[in-house]
């Protein structure tokens, strides 16, 4: 039974009419059930539920630690209630707990399908500094998809950016105070091919200020020599063809040696490639050689005595 949320229901109809959307239509469709919506303005049509759930929370919230995330939570009230089950009475067999009911259930259930992906689908349209807004937040989309319209599936902790059938970007959804000011979220690595095309940017550009340590301290010495900002944006361009962790190692260990140079980075990049030894392979009892070979030369003399002799 559900509430007239507006996350399900778009429009309120007479009686049980109710017009819901797509989103909420189609995960009905995935679990096979079909919703039920209380009337307008009919507390009691829930309050045995809300009750429940309340009387729930002072088992629930005792003494609760805090967490740094929601998925946190859910996996600590995950686990919270699946405890207490063996300690809860069944509502309608008193002399049975949860835990005991559910034992006997299991067997007779349907298996659950695979979780259904649950998100709110918008177009949305890149701006020419490659950013789309959302709930006055912005947002970096790879430079490639500048003024073209993609598709934003929303999540509750993360928004993905789709374009051509594919993810091609992802951010972790941030939720400002109210009237707060808006935020502008970037991933450097949507901003590569700008910086091949202007290699200026890396030096004051919004896009590139929050890039790894390794990165910055090898900026900050390429970008005083001729050329660096054309040769810092190759190295970044390096992520693209290769691990990103392998590419700061790389960076890393030139920045040790002292040698700062995009063909330095490149060596110390193609060693960490480099094949370790094969293990020696152990054959079977049936190719192992019955008599060993022996490395004696000597045995060569046979031929030449046969070849000298008349």
């Amino acid at each position: 039974i559900y509430d007239n949320m507006k996350t399900a229901v778009d429009k309120v109809g007479r009686g049980k009419q109710r017009q819901v959307n797509k989103r909420f239509h189609a995960m009905v469709g995935h679990y096979l059930y079909e919703p039920e919506f209380c009337n307008p303005a009919a507390g009691w049509e829930k309050g045995q539920v809300e009750k429940a759930v309340l009387d729930a929370r002072h088992g629930l919230w005792y003494d609760t630690p805090p967490f740094k995330s929601l998925h946190e939570l859910n996996l600590w009230l995950h686990d919270r209630c699946q405890a207490l089950w063996p300690e809860t009475a069944h509502p309608q067999m008193k002399n049975r707990s949860l835990a005991e009911c559910l034992a006997d259930e299991q067997s007779k259930l349907m298996p659950v399908p695979a979780a259904f992906d649950g998100f709110i689908e918008i177009s949305k349209r890149v701006s020419s500094t490659c950013l789309i807004t959302f709930e006055h937040n912005r947002y970096s989309v790879p430079a490639s998809f500048a003024n073209r319209v993609i598709s934003l599936r929303v999540y509750p902790e993360r928004l993905v950016i789709v374009a051509e059938a594919q993810v091609v970007a992802e951010h972790v959804r941030v939720f400002n105070r109210h009237k707060s000011p808006g935020q502008t979220i970037y991933d450097w690595r949507h901003y590569l091919s700008v910086a091949q095309r202007k290699p200026g940017s890396l030096r004051n550009g919004a896009p590139f200020l929050e890039l790894p340590d390794s990165f910055r301290q090898l900026r900050a010495r390429l970008i005083k020599r001729p050329g660096g900002d054309r040769e810092m944006a190759d190295i970044l361009a390096l992520v693209l063809l290769h691990d990103e962790r392998q590419v700061e190692r790389a960076v890393a260990r030139s920045l040790e040696l002292g040698e700062v140079s995009k063909q330095h980075v490149l060596n110390c990049l193609s060693r960490q490639g480099e094949p370790s030894l094969p293990q020696p392979l152990k054959p079977p009892p049936a190719l192992k050689l019955v008599t060993e070979p022996e490395a004696n030369t000597a045995r060569y003399d046979q031929l030449r005595r046969s070849s000298n002799d008349p």
